[in-house]
């Protein structure tokens, strides 16, 4: 289906975002093959091994999520613009600078693993587990952020489908390797990682492919875009290194890139605190927080997918210049956005304590989760916001004012935390609440620059 991004429809928001929700949505369930997978064994030290070392995977490589995200909002404001060859060049600068950063990851492994492994505890058999994972998987760092180069350059042309298939293509081929590596080969931890290494790598190659179905990156002048049937491709453009690496592109791109760094750093740490006192609390509150935020961020997977179609048309729009399509696409991304978030509170509502059941099994977690429900269920309608505003950022490429209030929205997020600190669990999650509004009032008051700055020259 062609999305029309001069006059998006509110079809047209739900084509794109529909994709990247099922694409989130794969992702967890390579996580419970792996258990499973695991589970075979007595020995429970391998599915906890896995456990920790997914977790500093999750921590290090989100940090990294900039290399989605500012590509996304550069490639739709290229689009937009018709500058069809900075797309490409664009794409080829990521990738350039993906693939350092991963080979620097590599090099970098023996400090990286001290340091993380420092605060991890936990029992002897499962941290050297987690230090065997982490020996294998993080070979796959200049795969993986590579693919979240592709993942971003074709979310700013709106290929979200395509965006899909290259995240079934990762899991199912690390379903797969599980099954191998482990149920067959009995691998153990090292299948896991070893089924992921290489899945990265297949899906490296797959997404290089789906790029080229978009245009060769080098070959003859011309940036039209020509129909060839199965999509609007580019036409080849002539790569030359001095344009590749101009510094003034370049240092836009390290701008942006860096800005969104901190700003996914200091969302990180805002979690990070929010577990870390959850844990001063007991077990019990530990846990239980730890199922509830599996709620939230379920709810995060279909939200995110809104605010990718909000990136792709509000890039295209700014990219464009054309105050009407930024305004439609806005209005109707965000009519779309409360609607999900208002249904994700009403089943979350309603079925919230099944669910609970079924991550847990612990009477006393599943007393203490559902105490605090109310605060999962309303979850979306408070964040969605945040979302949102997200997605009109990123499009716009404004990452300094993200940067901005995202850091404003982390000592906002502490100092809440500090002053209802006397409520126990209760006054953490309200200081969740309070970063959600820090981050929806702060973002909002770049708002009016960005709205004037789309007719701006």
């Amino acid at each position: 289906m062609r999305v029309d991004p001069v006059k998006p429809s509110y079809r047209d928001v739900l084509a794109l975002a529909v994709p990247i929700m099922l694409s989130n949505l794969s992702t967890p369930l390579l996580g419970l093959v792996d258990t499973a997978a695991l589970g075979r064994s007595p020995d429970a030290a391998l599915i906890a091994a896995v456990a920790l070392g997914s977790v500093i995977f999750t921590f290090v490589f989100w940090g990294f999520g900039f290399l989605r995200m500012g590509t996304s909002g550069l490639v739709a404001h290229a689009d937009g613009a018709q500058q069809h060859g900075l797309v490409r060049l664009t794409l080829l600068r990521t990738l350039l600078l993906a693939a350092g950063l991963g080979v620097a990851l590599v090099l970098l492994q023996r400090p990286i693993a001290f340091f993380t492994f420092s605060f991890i505890q936990g029992a002897e058999r499962a941290h050297q587990l987690a230090r065997d994972y982490f020996d294998i998987r993080i070979w796959a760092a200049p795969a993986t952020l590579v693919n979240y180069g592709i993942a971003g350059y074709l979310v700013g042309l709106g290929r979200t489908r395509q965006v899909l298939l290259l995240q079934l293509v990762l899991n199912g081929c690390n379903i797969a390797l599980d099954a191998l590596l482990v149920l067959s080969f009995d691998m153990g931890v090292s299948g896991v990682a070893w089924g992921t290494l290489t899945a990265e790598h297949v899906a490296l190659a797959v997404g290089l492919w789906l790029v080229r179905l978009e245009g060769p990156l080098v070959g003859r002048s011309g940036v039209q875009r020509v129909n060839s049937g199965l999509v609007a491709r580019l036409e080849p453009v002539v790569v030359r290194g001095k344009e590749l690496l101009e510094w003034a592109a370049l240092r836009r791109l390290l701008r942006v890139n860096t800005d969104l760094m901190l700003r996914t750093v200091s969302l990180i740490a805002v979690f990070v605190f929010f577990t870390l006192q959850g844990a001063r609390f007991g077990e019990t509150t530990l846990a239980a927080n730890a199922v509830l935020m599996q709620l939230v961020t379920l709810s995060a997977f279909f939200l995110d997918g809104i605010a990718h179609a909000t990136e792709r048309l509000v890039g295209y729009a700014h990219g464009a210049r054309r105050a009407d399509s930024f305004a439609t696409a806005i209005r109707r991304s965000t009519v779309c956005a409360v609607l999900v978030a208002a249904t994700l509170s009403l089943v979350l509502g309603v079925g919230g304590a099944t669910a609970i059941n079924l991550l847990s099994t612990a009477p006393l977690v599943r007393e203490e989760a559902l105490r605090y429900l109310p605060w999962a269920v309303w979850g979306p309608l408070a964040g969605v916001w945040a979302f949102q505003l997200d997605g009109i950022y990123i499009g716009a490429t404004r990452a300094a004012e993200m940067r901005n209030a995202m850091m404003l929205s982390l000592l906002v997020f502490l100092a809440g935390w500090w002053g209802l600190r006397g409520w126990g669990n209760d006054g953490l999650w309200a200081a969740l609440f309070v970063h959600y509004a820090a981050r929806t009032l702060s973002l909002a008051m770049y708002y009016p620059a960005i709205a004037r700055s789309v007719d701006s020259p």
